[in-house]
Parts: structure tokens; C-alpha cells; sequence
């Protein structure tokens, strides 16, 4: 008789395992190297005994993890493997260690109002390597990013007042979201060939039409984040006048050089040129020529 080794995933839920797996670990018999094994109680309430080992069985069934231990013989029967997304169960578990009892006291001091540099820094490292181009980079600073919306679902769902909640919450209504806005994908039918041919600007359209309508929203200035950049917040207020048909006729930008950045800045949309990446090229540029020169 061979050894068959079943691996599982620990981001799997005890006892959801593929056919075959559970073919042979009723054939048994069965042995684990861990007594803590997330999948001993499903197999014990399923019926199916399982012995707790040292060493690694000649023959029968050894029930291990996601990965086969190093020397371990034998044929490799996948339990269960990870749907896409799966690794994100690990980072919330790490992040309810560190912020747990026994965890990192400098995580365990934090509150949403401590982290708020943090957030922005973030974001700010992501979009430089989006400029710069650093795929690498990118998949770092947005791992860092995350960690942010991690922290802060956590330390909500550790209010005290009933207004908890958690990053399941959090993705529920994103997940909603989603759905709702894009019903040209979601809500379509298939055979519809006018839903299928809808173009961008009008998936564009229509979703700034389910936002307002889902959010209630009574001003175009409504949901306009006023911590952004100068030269990016001109430039959102301006996009959503004109798409609200505002015309600046009766605006008076007032004397001196904001008058004249809010000039740019229409001047610029005009000429289809996003403000603020215009000017941090230009600024990049400069900070090149000052190491050049050894400043």
C-alpha cells in the first residue's frame, strides 16, 4: 500500500474538500503530524479517525497543510486549494495579531486619527511609483496601502458605542457598489445587444447618475474630497461644473496669482492635460537637474 498525502488550505473552511479527498480519507487510514489540524474536528464529526504521529507514515493517508513536508513521498491529492483573494484572509489575521493582546505595542496605541499621515503617505508613494513606473514598486506600495484599510476596519470593529464595523463591511459595500453601478454588466441581458455595445463615456455617464442618485446628493460639489492637492481639486470642481452645465461667467477668481492658477488649471482641462501630473513632471524634471549639478 503507497502513501497519499492530502494537503489542504488553511484559508478553507474545515470539512470543504474536493471528492477524492474525501474518497480517501475514508479509505483511510488516516494519520496528522499536527494534533492542531484545523480539519481533525470535520473529519471526527464525519466519522473518520485519525491518528496523531511523529513520523511520517510508510503507507495509508497523512493529512498535512497547503504544503507537502520536506522528504515526504508519496502521491499528492489537493483537499483544497485557494479561490483568487484567498491571501487577503491572511493579511486581516495578521493584522488582528498585531492589534490583539500580546501583539505590537506600537499597533495597539494607534487610533484613526494617529494614522491619518500615514494614509496619505501611502497613497502618495503608490502614485510615485505609478510615475516612475516601478512595477515592483507598486505591488509594494500598494501591499502598504491596503494595510491601511486593514488598520483602520480594525480599530473600528473595536468600538464600543454600537457602531462597529468590520473589513468584511467594508468590502460588502464595495462589492454592492459595484454591482449596482454597473448594470450593463451585472443586470444586462446577455441577448441584449444595445446593453453589449455600450461605450465608455456612457458607462461614465451613468454611473455619476446612480452615485448621485444613491448618495442623495443635492450639490455638484457634494463628495468633492477638499484634502487633495490645490491644482487637483481645482480641476475636480471644474469637471463637475461643466458636467453639471455650470458656466463660471459669474465667477470672480479675484486678483493675484490664484486667479491666474485657476486659469491654468481650466486651460489646461481644455487641452485634455491633468493639472497635477503636469506640474509634478516638471517639478521631477527640476529635482533631476539639481542632482546633476551635485545640489
Amino acid at each position: 500500500m503507497s502513501l497519499t498525502v492530502v494537503t489542504v488550505s488553511p484559508r478553507v473552511a474545515p470539512g470543504l474538500l474536493a471528492l477524492p479527498a474525501w474518497d480517501a480519507l475514508r479509505a483511510g487510514p488516516v494519520r496528522c503530524l499536527d494534533a492542531e489540524h484545523p480539519q481533525l474536528p470535520a473529519l471526527a464529526a464525519a466519522g473518520i479517525a485519525v491518528e496523531i504521529v511523529e513520523a511520517v507514515p510508510a503507507d495509508g493517508v497523512l493529512l498535512c497543510g497547503e504544503t507537502v513536508p520536506d522528504g515526504v513521498g508519496g502521491e499528492v491529492l489537493p483537499g483544497s486549494w485557494d479561490l483568487p483573494g484567498a491571501r487577503l484572509l491572511d493579511a486581516v489575521a495578521v493584522m488582528d495579531r498585531l492589534r490583539s493582546p500580546g501583539g505590537c505595542p506600537w499597533d495597539a496605541e494607534q487610533t484613526h486619527r494617529s494614522l491619518m499621515p500615514y494614509l496619505l503617505e501611502e497613497a502618495y508613494e503608490a502614485y510615485q511609483s505609478l510615475e516612475d513606473e516601478d512595477d515592483p514598486g507598486l505591488r509594494e506600495e500598494l501591499g502598504d496601502l491596503l494595510l491601511q484599510v486593514l488598520f483602520h476596519a480594525r480599530l473600528a470593529e473595536e468600538h464600543a458605542d454600537g457602531g462597529a464595523w468590520s473589513i468584511d463591511d467594508v468590502a460588502t459595500e464595495l462589492v454592492d457598489k459595484l454591482v449596482s453601478r454597473h448594470p450593463h454588466v451585472f443586470a444586462a441581458d446577455p441577448g441584449d445587444e444595445a446593453a453589449r455595445g455600450i461605450g465608455a463615456d456612457e458607462v461614465n455617464a451613468r454611473w455619476e447618475e446612480l452615485k448621485a442618485e444613491q448618495k442623495g446628493r443635492t450639490s455638484v460639489t457634494d463628495g468633492v474630497p477638499l484634502a487633495m492637492a490645490a491644482l487637483s481639486l481645482a480641476a475636480k470642481l471644474q469637471r463637475r461644473a461643466d458636467k453639471a452645465g455650470v458656466t463660471d461667467a459669474d465667477f470672480d477668481a479675484g486678483p493675484g496669482l490664484g486667479a491666474e492658477l485657476w486659469g491654468l488649471v481650466a486651460r489646461a482641462r481644455a487641452e485634455g492635460i491633468d493639472p497635477e501630473e503636469e506640474l509634478r513632471t516638471v517639478a521631477r524634471a527640476y529635482r533631476d537637474h539639481l542632482l546633476e549639478r551635485g545640489h
